[in-house]
């Protein structure tokens, strides 16, 4: 845990299965990462950073289970499995900037970490995220939760990545383009 600007920020390990794409991101990769997210949210997610950070987070929840509900269809589902993984990341990178927490490269974990079934981790990491959300209306401690299963989702979304050989910077930067250009009447 540190503390920036009077506010404190907890490091939160990304893990992998596997431990092989810790050579996708680096520390200083997730810190990019989430900053340009940032910048992206404050120029094309007005809406959104409007909201109180409890909304945010209600908000990013829906979104995980929209994902997850993405997946769960399958093949008959026209929006496609690769989007959902860049979808996912960008939201979880949003959800990291308004949890005050910070991303940090994958590191293994246990063997017992991963389900068989892809759907079920990230069912799972979003059923905890939905939980989180859930707590805020009950005044319940939710923030340690929210931050797991918020690493937990992209810790699965690059497991994803890596498995289907993504070139998710790409598909990234791809992404906010196709995001940013809903903004038509923002001038640059």
């Amino acid at each position: 845990m540190m503390i920036r600007g009077g506010i404190q920020v907890e490091r939160w390990v990304v893990g992998s299965a596997k431990g092989s794409f810790a050579d996708m991101f680096t520390d200083a990769d997730m810190l990019r990462l989430q900053r340009e997210q940032y910048r992206h949210d404050q120029r094309n997610h007005t809406d959104i950073l409007h909201l109180s950070k409890n909304d945010r987070l209600k908000h990013y929840g829906l979104h995980f289970a929209k994902y997850v509900g993405r997946l769960a269809r399958g093949s008959s589902e026209p929006i496609s499995y690769e989007r959902t993984i860049v979808d996912t990341v960008l939201v979880s990178l949003s959800a990291a900037n308004t949890l005050y927490q910070h991303l940090v490269s994958p590191a293994p974990l246990g063997k017992d970490a991963r389900q068989i079934d892809p759907l079920r981790t990230y069912a799972d990491a979003a059923g905890r995220f939905a939980d989180a959300c859930e707590k805020i209306d009950h005044l319940e401690e939710f923030i340690p939760i929210a931050r797991r299963a918020n690493a937990d989702v992209m810790s699965w979304a690059l497991q994803q990545a890596e498995e289907r050989k993504l070139d998710l910077q790409e598909k990234l930067r791809q992404r906010r383009g196709e995001l940013r250009g809903r903004q038509f009447y923002i001038a640059d």
